[in-house]
């Protein structure tokens, strides 16, 4: 049996470890938070609002090796060189769990400073896609409850139209055929596949997305069926292939990686859904519902056995892409999430962490504007597209009151009356950075301070 790291420290036989997992949902920019973050701890000019930082008692941060051999290194200098390169694009996303350990000299503050000395916090940051998190809700569902959930909202989704005919014909006496079962597997996939492009949330099964070496295995050849289609030999082998998923690549995810996370970092295209109607903005808040029940303490049967007593204490859901947005609408983002992550909370009956909802932008991207339009000027914003022309962009105004969005979401409207809101895909702008200074961010140092400033 290993020692447990509680037990270590208290033996003087090791530092402290605070384990931070950052997940993303739609193309939320993991890859860039984490790199941002990093690369902003190292080089802290630009992190006034991290108090250690400001105030002198965080003296040194440094990169230490990956400590856990069986999971890959983050790979933070490649993504740091397409960010801030001499022409800098974004960075290929992660597919698969990776991690990074930062290292952090403090100073003791108060009276006794002086002799309490100087102490080290390490700072493990993994990084595992949303997807896979989402994958929680299958653990409690069989197949048959999972099937009829996932056909009730998959109407108008990219991709639908075609897995619903494929189930169209099929009879519920079909035998059990393997071309057959990996062909709907292949058009559910494809299903899955276009709904996150398109900035759907709820896409599961996540190893669908992200197959690794699974792809092409019984575990991911299967889909939903109607109840029709579920007491035939393919139903019955489809069900056994959804037990065995939950049993043989959900269940080991959480129990190896997400059962030994201290703080986590949920980040959200809020925007994005917004720009796609109210039936995606509905859909992110079920999702953030379901990650909250995740975190929930005190929750009976197989999570609480891999769990135990371990419980994440504080939670960070940040809507990226800020810099989207002049700042007088920041506000508003926040205001929006927050509303959100209050219905998600209630939803979930959720207790015990500490939960915040922040605008933020990992690395950013424009400058502010203002831009004639008609007998006014709106707040906009203005930065590089990605075929490299210059372009001034207003997304359009957020409305103060969130229930603006988040009722015709609920009621399932099929778009907003009274508005509407675009997005813009703008690349990484060349940087001049002065030294000590990090990559420019909005609130990345608020974010730090909200998850590891009780540490430091």
């Amino acid at each position: 049996m290993g020692i447990g790291s509680d037990v270590m420290e208290g033996l003087g036989l090791s530092d402290p470890v605070v384990r931070i997992g950052v997940t993303g949902l739609s193309r939320a920019g993991k890859t860039v938070f984490i790199t941002s973050l990093v690369a902003n701890m190292l080089e802290r000019g630009r992190m006034q609002s991290l108090r250690a930082a400001a105030d002198g008692r965080l003296k040194a941060v440094w990169l230490q090796p990956q400590p856990d051999d069986t999971i890959p290194r983050f790979d933070f200098e490649r993504h740091l060189a397409a960010l801030t390169g001499p022409e800098p694009h974004w960075p290929d996303g992660t597919r698969h769990v990776s991690q990074l350990r930062l290292s952090l000299r403090l100073q003791g503050g108060g009276l006794f400073a002086g002799l309490r000395g100087a102490r080290t916090l390490h700072l493990d940051i993994v990084d595992y896609p949303g997807e896979w998190l989402l994958d929680l809700r299958l653990m409690e569902r069989d197949f048959a409850q999972w099937s009829a959930e996932v056909l009730d909202r998959i109407a108008g989704r990219p991709g639908a139209d075609r897995f619903l005919a494929a189930l169209s014909e099929m009879s519920p006496d079909a035998p059990l055929s393997e071309p057959l079962a990996q062909q709907l597997a292949d058009i559910y996939t494809a299903h899955l596949n276009a709904a996150r492009e398109a900035g759907w949330s709820d896409c599961t099964p996540g190893r669908f997305l992200i197959p690794g070496e699974l792809a092409g295995s019984p575990a991911l050849t299967f889909a939903p069926l109607p109840p029709a289609l579920q007491q035939g030999k393919l139903g019955r082998e489809f069900r056994r292939r959804f037990d065995a998923y939950k049993a043989r690549v959900v269940r080991p995810f959480f129990r190896d990686h997400f059962a030994r996370i201290d703080r986590q970092v949920v980040l959200v295209d809020v925007l994005g859904a917004i720009h796609q109607g109210p039936r995606a903005v509905e859909d992110m808040r079920r999702a953030m519902a379901d990650i909250l029940a995740a975190f929930r303490p005190g929750r009976a049967g197989w999570l609480a056995q891999i769990l135990g007593t371990q419980r994440v204490e504080r939670i960070l859901f940040a809507a990226t892409k800020a810099d989207h947005l002049h700042q007088v609408q920041h506000n508003r983002l926040t205001a929006i999430l927050s509303s959100m992550l209050r219905e998600a909370r209630d939803r979930a009956d959720f207790q015990g962490a500490r939960t915040e909802a922040m605008a933020i932008a990992a690395l950013r991207a424009t400058t502010e504007d203002m831009i004639a339009h008609g007998d006014e000027e709106l707040p906009a914003v203005r930065g590089r597209l990605l075929d490299g022309r210059q372009a001034a962009f207003y997304a359009g105004e957020l409305p103060a009151d969130p229930s603006l969005l988040l009722h015709p979401a609920r009621q399932g409207a099929e778009g907003w009356l009274d508005s509407d809101y675009a997005i813009m895909n703008f690349a990484p702008a060349p940087l001049t950075t002065r030294p000590g200074d990090g990559p420019p961010h909005i609130r990345l140092d608020r974010a730090a301070e909200f998850l590891i400033g009780d540490r430091l």
